[in-house]
């Protein structure tokens, strides 16, 4: 099954006492606050959809939470954010503190992740390009019972000319995302799917649905091809 979505790379960072609630374009975790002065707090910050004449833009990354998985840790994100200087305690303005491992949450891989040749030329996220991290991208729906092979990539049939794919797993059937401990078993690319994606498809963007795409135990040999070709 293919659904077709405008996709656009964004951090979502919850802030400290508000409940926002989980809705069509932005499914991310509820996160709550307290506050001091509740009378003061009863807005809610609202999401804007953006709109470019029949498409929509959805916001699909998760929000940054003390319960979101990180790589190999059973404990989650914890504490990654305070407040370091507070308006409450006679400061002119809030300024937050953030400490948090980059490879947690929704991110994106840049080629110096697994190739320390372009890590010391300085490939980092800054040399990603815009034009393929944002625009359409093509939602397909992956068989639940593997992981991506030639074998599967081969039979969802994508079409040439179509540059950036999602790929809809069993992960999110099982709500990993959702689950502050790392679960190894996701689902993900094999070597020889990522070959067949790069040997048979035009693509240039690949998002899964866990915090790698490729699966745990060729997670080394399928992301050095990949980014290799900057992908």
């Amino acid at each position: 099954m293919y659904h077709l979505l405008i996709i656009i790379t964004t951090l979502s960072f919850s802030s400290i006492n508000i409940t926002f609630a989980v809705d069509e374009a932005f499914p991310s975790i509820p996160t709550t606050f307290s506050v001091a002065t509740k009378q003061h707090y009863d807005v809610k910050p609202i999401h804007h959809e953006v709109y470019d004449g029949e498409r929509k833009i959805y916001d699909i990354s998760h929000q940054y939470t003390p319960e979101l998985p990180v790589w190999e840790s059973s404990e989650g994100l914890g504490n990654f954010l305070r407040l370091a200087v507070s308006m409450k305690n006679g400061s002119d303005a809030n300024i937050s503190k953030m400490e948090l491992s980059v490879h947690s949450g929704t991110h994106v891989d840049a080629p110096g992740h697994f190739h320390d040749h372009y890590y010391e030329s300085g490939f980092d996220t800054d040399s990603l390009d815009l034009q393929i991290l944002n625009g359409p991208a093509l939602l397909v729906d992956v068989p639940r019972d593997k992981n991506i092979s030639a074998e599967v990539m081969k039979s969802l049939h994508i079409p040439r000319g179509i540059r950036r794919v999602l790929f809809k797993t069993l992960n999110t059937d099982r709500r990993l995302m959702f689950k502050k401990e790392f679960d190894s078993s996701f689902v993900g690319f094999m070597v020889d799917g990522a070959k067949w994606l790069v040997e048979n498809t035009d693509i240039k963007l690949v998002g899964l649905d866990y915090l790698s795409f490729a699966a745990y135990d060729e997670a080394p040999a399928t992301h050095r091809f990949i980014l290799e070709r900057r992908i």
